[in-house]
This record gives structure tokens, C-alpha cells and sequence, in this order.
């Protein structure tokens, strides 16, 4: 089974754009990444810490959302994550925010992402990549909920397109 995924990838701590850029070369190997998003820059959730630099790529795996979902923590404690507390500062954060017209519940992972939708910081770079995403419980257009939300704190960095990964 071929899954269309797009992974979020965020990080606070030392060299944020080059810890999102080898976590997206590492990506690469698990499947064919079909776009990145532009960089951006937003304010954390949760206790005091630096800005968070996030991104998405859009990747083609051959992988179960199960599987997917242990490659990326596979990534993530290559990349020296540990995890102290929940929404604290991290080295390497790689969610699955969305998966092309299908929606999966299980114990340890749900996507649609949990908080997608309210989330500029995540919503911004998953329309970069996937355009016409829509939430396939309901239809709903992801464009038209960051258009609700709004981007307020959500800046992209300049000359990122194309450039970080």
C-alpha cells in the first residue's frame, strides 16, 4: 500500500534549519518526497522557550500509517530527541498531519493530526504541499480553516521555497 502522507516537521533548539533539513534527507529514504513547503517561523505552545522553525514535506512511502508513524520516531531519536515534557523545546519534532484521502484511529496515532485545525503554524506549510488537502471526515477544506484561523504568528522566512531542504 502506497500512502500519500505529508509530515510536519518542526525544531526550536540549536541549528533549527539544519536539523529540518536533515530530517527531510532522512525522510527521503523512507519514500519519494513530491514537495516541501516554505520555512516559517512561530511562537511555541506551551512553557517558555525559542520560536519554533516549522516545515512539511509531501511524501510518497510504501508503508502502513502504523509503520510510517515508527519510522519518523525512528528519525527523530537519530536525530537526538529526547523527550522530557510535553510541548517542551526539541531538537526534531515530525508529526504525520495528513494522509490523501484517508483518515486513521488507533491507540497511538490519529490523522488527521489531533490539532490540525487549529494550528496555523501547521496548516501553512501542509498548503504549500498539498493544496486541495481536505479533512476526509467531513470534506472540509484546510485552506478555508487557516482563512478562519487566520496566520497571525505564523511568519515565512524569505528565500525558503526551495532552499532549506
Amino acid at each position: 500500500m502506497a500512502l500519500d502522507a505529508v509530515i510536519g516537521l518542526g525544531s526550536n533548539l540549536g541549528d533549527s534549519v539544519g536539523m529540518l533539513s536533515e530530517a527531510a534527507r532522512r525522510l527521503g529514504a523512507l519514500g519519494e518526497i513530491q514537495a516541501q513547503s516554505a520555512l516559517y517561523e512561530s511562537a511555541p505552545i506551551g512553557p517558555p522557550q525559542p520560536n519554533f522553525r516549522n516545515a512539511a514535506v509531501r511524501i510518497q512511502v510504501a508503508l502502513e500509517p502504523e509503520a510510517l508513524l515508527d519510522a519518523l520516531l525512528a528519525v527523530e531519536q537519530s536525530l537526538g530527541r529526547i523527550r522530557r515534557e510535553r510541548w517542551g523545546p526539541r531538537l526534531i519534532d515530525l508529526d504525520i498531519l495528513w494522509l490523501a484521502g484517508t483518515a486513521h484511529s488507533s491507540e497511538r496515532l490519529v490523522v488527521p493530526h489531533l490539532e490540525l485545525r487549529k494550528r496555523a503554524f501547521a496548516l501553512c506549510p501542509l498548503l504549500d504541499v498539498a493544496p486541495e488537502a481536505r479533512d476526509p471526515r467531513d470534506g472540509v477544506r484546510y485552506a478555508d480553516v487557516l482563512a478562519e484561523l487566520g496566520r497571525e504568528g505564523v511568519v515565512e522566512l524569505p528565500g525558503t521555497r526551495s532552499s532549506w531542504c
